[in-house]
C-alpha cells in the first residue's frame, strides 16, 4: 500500500477534509493517525494540520473565517492562492452522497499505516530482544482509529443539552399530538396506534406518511395486510380529499396532486407472516443504495410481522419483534409508526386502555409513544373517534383527544379537548348517540307494528 493518499486521487483527498470539517465525531477519530503528510500537495498539508491543531485546541472544526484569518499568514502568494482554491473545492463536497465512504477508506488507510509502522519499528527492537516492546507496539497500533467518543459527558455539556439538534423531530399532521410530543417524533422512536380491528388504526399511519410526503421528506410503507395499490388509493384519498370509491373518475385530480409532493414515497407489500424485521432492514438498505434514505418507516402493521426465532407463546415472540423495529428505528436514525390490535372486548369502549392490547404488555414498554383509537357505533354514525394518550415519554399521557374522521376519504383530525373544534366534536358524538337511540326506537316500533299489527 502506498504511504500517502495520492493512490486515492485528487478529489478523495479533498473530501476527506470536507469529512474532517462536518464530522466531529470523525476528526476526534482520526485525529492522532490522520498525518498532514499523507496528503500529496502543500495545500492540503497545511489545511489539515490546521484542521487538526484547531480541532486539539477548540474541539471544533475551523469555520471559513477561521482560515480567512489563519491563511493571512503565509508569505507565499502562490501557497495562499493554492489553500483558498482547495477550500473552496472542499466546502463545495460538504454535502456530498460519497461521503461516509471516504471516512471509512481514510480510516482503513490511516490504521494500515500505523501498523505497517509498528512492524518496521518492531525489527529493530527484535534485533534488540525487547519482545514486550514489540507486543506493546504492536498493541497501540491495533488500537490506532478506535472510537474516542465516550458518550454524553454531563458535568461539562450543560450548553449541548439544550441544542436544538439534541431531538430533531418530525411532525405529525396533528398540532396538538406534536405539542404532547415536544414537537413530533425524531431518531429512534417507536410510535404505536393501537385500535380493534377495523377501526381506522391503518388510516392513522396513512396520515403520518402523507404529511411526511407533503413536507418534502422520503416516506416507506410497509403493508402486510393490504396491498401495494390500495394502499396507494387510500394514500390517493387523504391527500386529495376524494372519497375513496370516486377516485377513479377523478384520476386528473389525483395526479395532478401526486405531481405537486415534495417528498417521495414507497409502498412496499409483504404477505402476512412472510417478512421479519430482517426482511425490512434488507429493503431499507436497498432504498439507500438507490440514493432514497427513508425519513420516515411505516409498519402496517408489528404483529402481522413473522419473528426471527420461533417461540413456543406468541407474546414473546412479538416482544422481540417490537424490540427488533425499535432497533431498526435507532439504526437507520428514523421514527417508525406501526400499529397493534386491541382485544374485542374493546370495541365499544370510551377509551382504550393498556390492558386491552392483544397478546403482549411489553408493546407498551418497548415503545415510546401510544395511542389508542376508539370508535363505538355511535361513533361511525357521528364521524368521530376518541384517540387516547396511553403512553408518552415526551410529555403527559392519560388525556384523551376527541378527533374528526371521515372514513370515506380517510381524513382524520385530532383536537385539544377544550379547544373550539374539539367542543363541536364532542357535541357531534352526542348528536351520534342521540341518532342511534332514534334509528333502534324506530326499529323497536317496526317490530312491534309487525308482531302485533
Amino acid at each position: 500500500m502506498a504511504d500517502k493518499l495520492s493512490n486515492f486521487g485528487h478529489s478523495f483527498q479533498v473530501k476527506v477534509i470536507s469529512a474532517l470539517l462536518t464530522d466531529k465525531a470523525f476528526t476526534q477519530q482520526v485525529s492522532d493517525i490522520l498525518l498532514p503528510d499523507f496528503f500529496e500537495s502543500e495545500a492540503n498539508v497545511w489545511i489539515v494540520d490546521t484542521i487538526i491543531k484547531y480541532f486539539y485546541e477548540y474541539k471544533t472544526a475551523p469555520t471559513l473565517d477561521v482560515f480567512k484569518i489563519k491563511v493571512q499568514d503565509i508569505s507565499s502568494d502562490v501557497l495562499k492562492t493554492s489553500i483558498i482554491e482547495m477550500l473552496k473545492d472542499a466546502f463545495r463536497y460538504l454535502e456530498s452522497e460519497d461521503l461516509d465512504f471516504i471516512k471509512e477508506q481514510t480510516l482503513d488507510f490511516c490504521k494500515n499505516q500505523c501498523i505497517k509502522r509498528a512492524i518496521l519499528d518492531s525489527v529493530e527492537l527484535l534485533n534488540k530482544g525487547q519482545y514486550d516492546a514489540i507486543k506493546s507496539t504492536i498493541d497501540i497500533a491495533m488500537k490506532a482509529g478506535a472510537d474516542k467518543e465516550v458518550g454524553h459527558e454531563y458535568n461539562e455539556s450543560v450548553q449541548d443539552r439544550y441544542k436544538d439538534n439534541v431531538r430533531s423531530t418530525i411532525a405529525t399532521p396533528w398540532p396538538v399530538i406534536n405539542d404532547l410530543s415536544d414537537g413530533g417524533f425524531g431518531k429512534g422512536e417507536l410510535v404505536v396506534f393501537v385500535a380493534p380491528a377495523g377501526i381506522g388504526k391503518s388510516w392513522g399511519l396513512i396520515n403520518v406518511g402523507a404529511h411526511a410526503v407533503k413536507q418534502g421528506l422520503n416516506v416507506v410503507h410497509y403493508t402486510l395486510e393490504l396491498n401495494e395499490g390500495y394502499v396507494g388509493q387510500r394514500y390517493d384519498a387523504v391527500l386529495t380529499g376524494i372519497a375513496n370509491q370516486n377516485l377513479k373518475f377523478n384520476l386528473d385530480e389525483v395526479e395532478s396532486t401526486v405531481s405537486k409532493l415534495k417528498g417521495n414515497l414507497v409502498i412496499k407489500y409483504y404477505p402476512t407472516k412472510t417478512a421479519s424485521c430482517s426482511t425490512i432492514r434488507a429493503h431499507i438498505e436497498k432504498m439507500i443504495l438507490i440514493g432514497k434514505k427513508p425519513d420516515i418507516v411505516i409498519v402496517d402493521y408489528a404483529d402481522l410481522l413473522r419473528g426471527a426465532v420461533s417461540r413456543k407463546e406468541m407474546r414473546h415472540e412479538l416482544e422481540s419483534i417490537y424490540e427488533d423495529l425499535r432497533g431498526i428505528a435507532g439504526e437507520y436514525e428514523v421514527p417508525l409508526y406501526t400499529a397493534s390490535q386491541a382485544n374485542r372486548s374493546a370495541l365499544e369502549m370510551d377509551v382504550i386502555e393498556a390492558d386491552k392490547i392483544s397478546e403482549s404488555y411489553s408493546k407498551i414498554m418497548i415503545a415510546d409513544f401510544v395511542l389508542s383509537l376508539s370508535r363505538k357505533v355511535t361513533d361511525k354514525i357521528a364521524g368521530t373517534g376518541r384517540w387516547h394518550i396511553i403512553k408518552n415519554r415526551f410529555g403527559p399521557d392519560g388525556l384523551t383527544l376527541p378527533s374528526k374522521m371521515n372514513m370515506s376519504n380517510g381524513q382524520i383530525h385530532i383536537y385539544e379537548e377544550t379547544s373550539v373544534e374539539g367542543k363541536e366534536t364532542k357535541t357531534s358524538m352526542q348528536t351520534g348517540e342521540e341518532l342511534l337511540k332514534k334509528s333502534l326506537s324506530q326499529k323497536y316500533k317496526e317490530i312491534q307494528g309487525n308482531t302485533f299489527g
